[in-house]
C-alpha cells in the first residue's frame, strides 16, 4: 500500500516544454538530492527528451546514476575540493571551482579538466571574491574554462547584482568565453542579463522547472486500515486515550517517506512568527495537524507518524474512508520519497 505521486503527464510535460523555450537564455535542468520527488534518473531522462545539452547535478556522488540516463554534459554544483583527488577522465563533467587554492591544486593534477569559476555573491555560500579574480588568470591555461557561475539569493531581485559581478569578472579575466551560469533568476531576468552583458547566459533551474505546475502533481497515501475507537479506549504505540468517539485511520506515508519531517522555516513576518508560536503550543500539548486530508479538510495526527505509515484521528461525525482509498497529502517534494509514481 504505497505513498504515490500521481502525475498528469501531458500537462506536466507541456509545462516543461514551455519553460525551456528560448527567452534569451538557455535553461540547464537541475537534478539533485531526491530528484525533487521524481528521482534523479527520471529527471535525467526527461532532460534528454527536452533536448538539454547539459544537466546540473548536486554532488559527485550523484554522477553515476544521472550519467546513465543522460548522455550530455554534467555540471557539478558542489565545488571541487582537493580531497576528491583528480578531476577524473569523464570529458562530460564540468567542475565548479570556488577557491583559488583549489584551482591551483586541480591544475597540478594535470589533464586540463573542464571548469567554471564561481564568483562570490551576496548569498555568501561559495565563491571567489571578485577582488581575487586577477590571481586566476595564469592558472586558466591549465584548465578548459567554461565560464563564470553566480549563485544568487532567492529573496529579492538580484539582476543588477548579477550584471555587476559579470561585468567585473569579464573585465578582469579577459579573452575567455563570455558564458555565465546563474541560479535563481527568472527566465526574463536571465534574458535581460544576457542582453546587457553580451554573455551567453545558462540558467540553472530545479524547482521552478520540475515543480512549477503543482496542478499537474498530486501526492496521495493509500488507506491501509480503519478502526472505530470509543471514548476512553487506548490506541497507538503510546496508548493514548480517545477523548471522544471516532476513527483511527492508518495510511501509507511516514517518517521514512519524509512525512511530517520539517526543515526550519524561514520565519520573517509577524504573522509567520505567530503561526510558529501557535503551532509549537499545540505540539507541546500532544496535538499536531497532519498533512493528510479527509472530506476536504486537513486532519490531526492520532499520534506522531511512524516509519512507514501514519495514524490519523477522524471525529465520529465524519464518514471514514475505506481501506484501499487514497488520501490527498501535502508534501514538500524535495524531502519526500514516494513508493510509486503513477503517470496519468
Amino acid at each position: 500500500m504505497p505513498l504515490t505521486l500521481h502525475i498528469d503527464a501531458a500537462r506536466w510535460r507541456e509545462h516543461l516544454s514551455r519553460f525551456v523555450e528560448p527567452d534569451g537564455a538557455a535553461v540547464v535542468p537541475v537534478a539533485k538530492g531526491n530528484g525533487y520527488g521524481f528521482g534523479n534518473s527520471t529527471l535525467a531522462a526527461e532532460a534528454t527528451k527536452l533536448g538539454a545539452d547539459t544537466v546540473a547535478v548536486g554532488t559527485y556522488e550523484e554522477l553515476p546514476e544521472i550519467s546513465q540516463a543522460f548522455r550530455g554534459d554534467l555540471l557539478v554544483l558542489t565545488p571541487w575540493r582537493p580531497w576528491l583527488g583528480g578531476a577524473g577522465d569523464d570529458e562530460r563533467v564540468i567542475h565548479t571551482i570556488s577557491r583559488v587554492a583549489d584551482l591551483q591544486t586541480l591544475v597540478q593534477h594535470g589533464g586540463r579538466p573542464r571548469v567554471v569559476l564561481e564568483v562570490l555573491t551576496s548569498m555568501r555560500r561559495h565563491g571567489i571574491d571578485p577582488g581575487q579574480l586577477e590571481t586566476v588568470i595564469e592558472l586558466l591555461a591549465g584548465v578548459r574554462f567554461e565560464g563564470f557561475a553566480l549563485h544568487l539569493p532567492l529573496a529579492g531581485d538580484h539582476t543588477d547584482e548579477a550584471r555587476r559581478l559579470a561585468t567585473t569578472a569579464f573585465s578582469t579575466v579577459e579573452g575567455v568565453p563570455r558564458r555565465l551560469w546563474v541560479s535563481h533568476l527568472t527566465s526574463a531576468a536571465a534574458g535581460e542579463l544576457a542582453a546587457k552583458t553580451g554573455a551567453e547566459v545558462r540558467l540553472r533551474v530545479g524547482s521552478a522547472l520540475w515543480l512549477g505546475d503543482r496542478g499537474a502533481l498530486a501526492a496521495r497515501g493509500t488507506v491501509i486500515d480503519v478502526h472505530q475507537v470509543r471514548r476512553g479506549e487506548r490506541y497507538g504505540y503510546r496508548q493514548r486515550r480517545a477523548r471522544r468517539n471516532g476513527s483511527v485511520i492508518v495510511v501509507a506515508g511516514g517518517t521514512a517517506h519524509g512525512i511530517a519531517m520539517e526543515a526550519p522555516s524561514p520565519v520573517v513576518t509577524a504573522r509567520q512568527r505567530a503561526a510558529s508560536i501557535a503551532k509549537g503550543g499545540l505540539e507541546a500539548t500532544g496535538r499536531a495537524l497532519s498533512p493528510f486530508h479527509v472530506g476536504g479538510k486537513q486532519r490531526w495526527f492520532a499520534e506522531p507518524p511512524h516509519m512507514q505509515c501514519s495514524m490519523i484521528w477522524l471525529p465520529g461525525d465524519v464518514t471514514p474512508p475505506a481501506p484501499g482509498d487514497e488520501l490527498d497529502v501535502d508534501v514538500r517534494f524535495t524531502t519526500t520519497a514516494f513508493d510509486r509514481i503513477s503517470w496519468g
